[in-house]
């Protein structure tokens, strides 16, 4: 069970048994739960990749990306706010991708679509269509773990060009990487007949 970084992983653990609804439901409590209290939600977030059977390789591999980042925003945040306040916006980003991740890992996109799109009939009433707005939040949710893919690319290319820790030479490459995964992937919808009416 080694799949890629954020993208689906079969299995039978009771977090892959899970509805879409219920799942997603409480990927937003525990984002909210992860941004005000992280140093308490880090032993959880531990359990729940535990209890979904994610390997220990795959579920750092879904926050190894953002370990050149988080340390030059620790180092930032800690000079201008203090040390405590640092590690808990740190830790909040980091759990933040690791919950994103492990929804992605336990959740088929199919099945994540269909709810999403269930949930958002009720829109059609006002003129939203429910099948994009499930395309929207599925691509969201799926971005998270790409863009700290992207990320995580472009700090090892740094990295052995021997471009140290110039935050110019990291930001300037991850935009333009991050703008054309965005065209490309607004190519694959249109090719797919999304833009269609």
């Amino acid at each position: 069970m080694t799949g890629p970084l954020g993208l689906y992983v079969p299995g039978r653990s009771p977090l892959h048994r899970c509805p879409p609804g219920p799942k997603l439901l409480g990927l937003a409590v525990a984002l909210v739960l992860a941004l005000r209290y992280p140093l308490l939600a880090a032993g959880p977030v531990v359990a729940l990749y535990a209890l979904a059977r994610i390997p220990v390789r795959l579920a750092l591999a879904q926050v190894r990306p953002l370990w050149g980042v988080l340390l030059v925003t620790g180092v930032f945040q800690t000079i201008t706010i203090g040390w405590e306040r640092a590690a808990e916006i740190t830790s909040s980003l980091m759990l933040s991708v690791a919950l994103a991740s492990l929804v992605t890992l336990t959740t088929r996109v199919s099945a994540m679509l269909d709810t999403i799109a269930g949930v958002a009939r009720p829109l059609r009433r006002i003129g939203i269509e429910p099948d994009r707005v499930a395309l929207l939040l599925a691509l969201t949710i799926r971005c998270v773990p790409l863009l700290t893919d992207i990320l995580g690319s472009v700090r090892e290319a740094q990295l052995a060009r021997g471009a140290g820790r110039n935050p110019l030479a990291l930001v300037v490459p991850v935009i333009i990487r991050t703008l054309r995964t965005a065209d490309a992937l607004g190519e694959a919808l249109t090719a797919r007949g999304v833009d269609d009416e």
